[in-house]
């Protein structure tokens, strides 16, 4: 496991410890919970831009709700 050592200025230490205490969790569980967020935005977005590419080039198809209903 890896141990990162984080420099904060006083504006930006404020700022973590009202987060801290707002979502009622520790500095290192709310740091990790951010990076998974950042990620998952990421991640996201990879998947919206390869949906666009595919509707550009006609690619794509939607059901209806009867259509899905239907299937199952």
């Amino acid at each position: 496991m890896a141990v990162i050592s984080v420099r904060l200025n006083t504006e930006e230490e404020k700022i973590i410890d009202y987060l801290a205490d707002y979502y009622e969790e520790d500095k290192s569980t709310l740091i990790k919970h951010s990076l998974k967020e950042m990620y998952e935005d990421i991640v996201d977005r990879l998947v919206i831009e390869e949906f666009e590419k595919a509707d550009k080039k006609k690619k794509t198809k939607f059901l209806s709700a009867e259509d899905i209903l239907k299937s199952i």
